[in-house]
C-alpha cells in the first residue's frame, strides 16, 4: 500500500499565506521541501484523508488523478481540511472522463453542513447527485470498499473532531491529526481493539519544539513522545511500525536541523510535501 503525504503544513501553510516573518521570507527564497501546503493524505490513490484548498496544487505537483478518489474521509470541518467549494467543479463541463464519477464523503454532521453551505449557489443538480455521504459518530466503525474506519475523538477546536484508526487491504493505520493529546476515551477504545500492531502512525507535530504555552488543539515533539510511549505499551506500535510526523506550522519554524533532531529523538520520519510511504 502506498501512502502519499500531499500536504504537510498547518492551516496557514509554509510560507504562511499573508506572513512576512523571517522564517516565511526565507522559505519563499529557498523553496523546495521547506514549502508546505495544507494537509492531505492519499492512500492507494482512492482514499483521501481531508481535502484542503491546495488540492488542485496537489494533483498538479504530485501527478495525482483526483478524479480517481472514491472515498473522502474528513477529520473536521475547518477549511484547511475540508474546502468544499471545489466540488462544484467535479462534473458537468468542468470534469470529463473522470476515473470515478462517484465520490463518497464520510465525516461528522458539521462536514455535511459545510458542504451544502459551500456549494448551494453554484453546484448543478447532476453534479450533486454524484455525491453520497456517511455521517460519522465517535467510536462507531464504518466500512466502505476495502476499508473500515474507526472514528476516534480528537482534541481540537472544531465541532466533534475525529482522528482515525483505519483497517484496509491487510494494513492498520492510525492517523492522528489534527489533534492535541488524545482523550482518554480514545485510548480506551484503542485498547479494546484486537489484532496486530499498526503498520503506520501519523502524528500531528504542529508545535515541533515550541514549548511556549499553547492550547491543547495540536501537538509537538514532547506530546508525540508521550503518545508513542503509550501506544507501545498498548501493543499498537512495535519495531515494524512506521511513524511519521506532519502538519507543521510556520510558528514552530521547522528547519532541517529541527526536523532531523525530531526524527532521531522520536524514531520517526518528518513528512514533506510529496513524501510516499510504502507499507
Amino acid at each position: 500500500m502506498n501512502i502519499q503525504f500531499l500536504g504537510t503544513g498547518a492551516a496557514e501553510g509554509i510560507p504562511a499565506l499573508f506572513c512576512n516573518c523571517n522564517f516565511c521570507r526565507s522559505v519563499r527564497l529557498r523553496g523546495g521541501k521547506a514549502v508546505r501546503s495544507r494537509a492531505q493524505v492519499l492512500m492507494d490513490g482512492e482514499l483521501s484523508i481531508d481535502f484542503p484548498p491546495d488540492a488542485f496544487y496537489h494533483g498538479l505537483g504530485a501527478g495525482v488523478d483526483l478524479s480517481a478518489v472514491r472515498y473522502l474521509l474528513i477529520t473536521h470541518s475547518h477549511c484547511d481540511h475540508f474546502y468544499a467549494h471545489d466540488f462544484v467543479l467535479r462534473g458537468y463541463k468542468y470534469a470529463k472522463n473522470m476515473t470515478s464519477p462517484a465520490l463518497h464523503i464520510l465525516g461528522n454532521a458539521d462536514v455535511l453542513n459545510v458542504f451544502y453551505e459551500s456549494v448551494r449557489r453554484e453546484m448543478r443538480p447532476e453534479v450533486e447527485n454524484t455525491f453520497s455521504f456517511t455521517c460519522l459518530k465517535a467510536f462507531s466503525p464504518v466500512s466502505f470498499g476495502d476499508w473500515t474506519a474507526h472514528p476516534l475523538k480528537a482534541m481540537h477546536s472544531s465541532s466533534e473532531p475525529f482522528v482515525f484508526f483505519l483497517e484496509g487491504k491487510g494494513k492498520r493505520i492510525l492517523h492522528l491529526t489534527d489533534t492535541g493529546p488524545l482523550p482518554e476515551e480514545s485510548y480506551a477504545y484503542l485498547q479494546g481493539l484486537d489484532g496486530a500492531p499498526c503498520d503506520l502512525v501519523t502524528l500531528d507535530c504542529t508545535f515541533l519544539y515550541d514549548d511556549a504555552p499553547h492550547s491543547a488543539r495540536h501537538m509537538g515533539v514532547r506530546e508525540n513522545a508521550e503518545l508513542l510511549r503509550r501506544l507501545r505499551e498498548m501493543g499498537l506500535v512495535d519495531g515494524h511500525t512506521k511513524a511519521v510526523i506532519t502538519h507543521f506550522s510556520h510558528n514552530s519554524e521547522p528547519t532541517e536541523e529541527k526536523l532531523r533532531r525530531a526524527e532521531g529523538e522520536l524514531n520517526v520520519t518528518a513528512a514533506y510535501d510529496g513524501l510516499t510511504i510504502s507499507i
